[in-house]
């Protein structure tokens, strides 16, 4: 595997590489990789002949400056987990390499997809999440980029962004990665304490009980069964809300949207978990 850290050496390589006409493959983390990230490498290798995959800590897209410096980075375990895995490249850059001086980045309209649901808790958050990804997709200028559905607001706002750059780049969505008992991983999990990380599961389970509702149940039963297991279970939940996948907007019944997913972000030891499911999928 190649290891790059600066935009100029990783260019020169990949420019060589679309020369000989290799099919690139994206793969964006901000490390602590788990086989969540390492699935999204995976499917990418199978379609790819070069699978980059970046690792950094985007400063603009943290509201708080205590997140930011409590964000793990155990770098050489990353590295030897996508050695392990046959990972092409990776890419590391440094904030000034990133974001050197001058660099104007453009204003995205995301027609309000940004303020909802995370957008809501975490103002300017998706503002620097759009930043940092066309930022890295001007650099690595990839054949498809590979993003992981647990952040669901987050791929919905990158397709929304690609769709404004009328871009070729192919956007992958990559199922959730979840542990044996359920719990979608996340580099989070392992600031929950022993307690906590039992309680975590009623998370997914919430979300399965939601799924198998939504098979005969009206949407408004779906959302009142939820609830009622929100306050059985006495869950510090942000929100949970069942929207249009597309629009992220909340909808009353399924006849409203194709895809249709139940969206939630739940607290336990003063750890946001973010899980989300699809109830319906119009094909």
């Amino acid at each position: 595997m190649y290891i790059f850290k600066t935009v100029h050496d990783l260019q020169q390589y990949l420019n060589l590489q679309q020369k000989q006409a290799k099919k690139i493959g994206f793969v964006p983390t901000m490390g602590a990789l788990h086989l969540g990230h390492l699935t999204l490498v995976q499917k990418a290798l199978q379609q790819h002949d070069i699978v980059v995959c970046s690792i950094f800590v985007n400063p603009t897209q943290f509201g708080d400056a205590q997140d930011l410096d409590k964000y793990p980075r155990p770098i050489q375990n990353d590295i030897q987990k996508l050695e392990q895995l046959g990972c092409s490249v990776l890419f590391l850059p440094t904030v000034e390499e990133v974001y050197p001086k001058g660099l104007k980045t453009p204003d995205f309209d995301l027609g309000g997809l940004d303020q909802t649901m995370e957008g809501a808790h975490r103002p300017g958050h998706f503002k620097g999440v759009v930043q940092v990804v066309h930022r890295l997709l001007d650099i690595v200028q990839p054949h498809s980029l590979f993003m992981g559905q647990k952040d669901y607001q987050q791929f919905a706002i990158i397709k929304r962004m690609l769709e404004l750059m009328n871009s070729f780049i192919q956007l992958v969505r990559v199922p959730i990665v979840r542990e044996k008992d359920g719990l979608a991983m996340s580099s989070r999990n392992v600031r929950l304490s022993e307690t906590g990380r039992k309680k975590a599961c009623l998370i997914s389970k919430l979300l399965f009980q939601a799924k198998e509702d939504a098979k005969d149940k009206p949407l408004a039963e779906v959302r009142e069964n939820a609830l009622a297991f929100i306050a059985l279970h006495e869950m510090d939940v942000d929100y949970f809300t069942i929207i249009d996948g597309d629009s992220l907007n909340t909808i009353q019944s399924f006849d409203q949207a194709t895809t249709i997913t139940a969206c939630t972000t739940v607290r336990i030891d003063g750890v946001r978990l973010l899980d989300n499911i699809i109830l319906r999928e119009k094909i």
